[in-house]
């Protein structure tokens, strides 16, 4: 049954996950879109747990409208005519080791509240009783394919959280139902300009897999791949100065919260606020640890940008994807390392003929300058502060007469939103009904 609102009908790739769940938590309070599916997928932890952080986010969501029923216009899509369904998808990579983000989101993928915060936990039985979720006996990978073929050709996002590996999947089961029918893919991973935030080069979704990042996004043949110009990359570079301080969250959301050391408690606080404070308390020690008293909103980005970009029916081959007041982006030019010992998921700039690289030297200047607009504070220096060597790239001799040549292939990057202050005030109010 093909969707019958106004409402972009989304899939939402995802390996649940602290932000992760921020991230649903924003979609279920978002009027402009329909989850049609959760595929599950490995990443921060095991498929399993990601599946009972499933149950636990619409748990918290439950308790939350018994206790205060009004809440219901803020969450519509707990209220969807159709059940979201749940899928389980892949739970290792296409090729190589299994690496996980435990270190970070803890082994439950949820700060390690299943032993912190016993009141928080669910049986993991996929009951047909869900009054919001069906729990889908087919692979994810089947599931969102045939989500592809029922809903109108190129109305769907396919929102990637986690490792490619599932729509790496989707195109070797039916590669040209996937390039023929996805609306946009909008897809949170990479480091381009910046370190990475699992090995120094890579961040942690292409680590995972990036065997799935070669064959969505650089195959031999483009035919094979995900055609580009519906395809959004939202790399470390722009989502990492999107954040929330834990202060700020204390102030607007949670006057109690601090950290495991004094973990929160259920009294005198809503349902939902308990949940997300209960999880985001391991995370703040992680973060101070960090350098930084806040949480970067990596996933949520990716999220908003779904929200404020649904797809164009009709996009121009080559052409960047068209995007709303706010946003820009521009094709990067890059492959990825998949088997080094020590640069597994890095994303290897082309810098020779790449308008979308800082070149050597000067214009290093203006990515300093736009990090300092996003107010990114960081310790030490970055690559891209440095005053590095001059280095003489060689170029085509320009043809009077014959305008500049379109860059062609290269990857649509997000490069501008319109600010974290933007993406942290939408989130308050729409998840905790908290007005800036």
């Amino acid at each position: 049954m093909s969707s019958t609102n106004h409402r972009i009908p989304v899939i939402i790739d995802t390996d649940p996950g602290v932000d992760d769940v921020l991230a649903l938590l924003l979609a279920l309070a978002s009027p402009e879109l329909e989850v049609l599916a959760i595929i599950i997928s490995f990443g921060n932890t095991d498929a399993k747990s990601s599946f009972i952080n499933i149950l636990k986010t619409y748990q918290a969501l439950a308790r939350q409208l018994q206790a205060s029923p009004e809440d219901a216009r803020r969450f519509p899509g707990l209220a969807y005519q159709r059940k979201t369904i749940v899928a389980v998808g892949e739970d290792g990579p296409l090729q190589g080791e299994l690496h996980s983000a435990q270190y970070f989101h803890g082994r439950d993928g949820l700060g390690d509240i299943t032993a912190r915060h016993p009141e928080l936990n669910v049986g993991d039985n996929n009951s047909s009783s869900h009054p919001c979720l069906h729990f889908a006996q087919k692979s994810g990978v089947e599931v969102a394919l045939e989500l592809l073929k029922s809903e109108p050709e190129r109305s769907v996002s396919y929102i990637v959280l986690g490792p490619l590996t599932n729509l790496a999947k989707m195109l070797r089961l039916d590669r040209e139902a996937v390039r023929s029918r996805i609306g946009r893919v909008v897809c949170m991973g990479g480091a381009l300009d910046v370190p990475g935030n699992t090995n120094p080069v890579a961040e942690f979704n292409f680590f995972a897999d990036p065997f799935a990042v070669k064959e969505v996004l650089l195959p031999a043949d483009p035919g094979h791949g995900i055609p580009l110009e519906r395809f959004i990359l939202l790399p470390l570079d722009i989502t990492t100065p999107h954040e929330i301080s834990f202060p700020h969250y204390k102030a607007a959301v949670d006057s109690a919260f601090e950290s495991t050391a004094s973990p929160s408690r259920p009294e005198g606080k809503s349902p939902l606020v308990h949940f997300t404070s209960s999880f985001l308390e391991r995370t703040r020690e992680i973060m101070v640890e960090f350098g930084k008293d806040a949480m970067e909103l990596h996933d949520i980005a990716a999220l908003w940008c779904a929200i404020e970009n649904p797809p164009v029916k009709e996009e121009s081959e080559d052409a960047l994807p068209t995007l709303q007041s706010g946003w820009k982006a521009t094709k990067r030019i890059f492959d990825i390392e998949r088997i080094g010992e020590l640069t597994r998921g890095m994303l290897v700039v082309d810098r020779r003929d790449d308008q979308g690289a800082y070149a050597p030297g000067a214009n290093r200047a203006e990515v300093q300058a736009e990090l300092e607009r996003h107010q990114f504070r960081h310790a030490g220096e970055y690559e891209s502060t440095a005053v590095p060597a001059p280095v003489e790239v060689e170029s085509h001799p320009a043809i009077k007469g014959q305008a500049p040549a379109v860059q062609k292939g290269g990857v649509p990057c997000i490069t501008q939103t319109p600010g974290s202050a933007a993406l942290v005030s939408l989130l308050l109010e729409r998840v905790w009904g908290v007005r800036a």
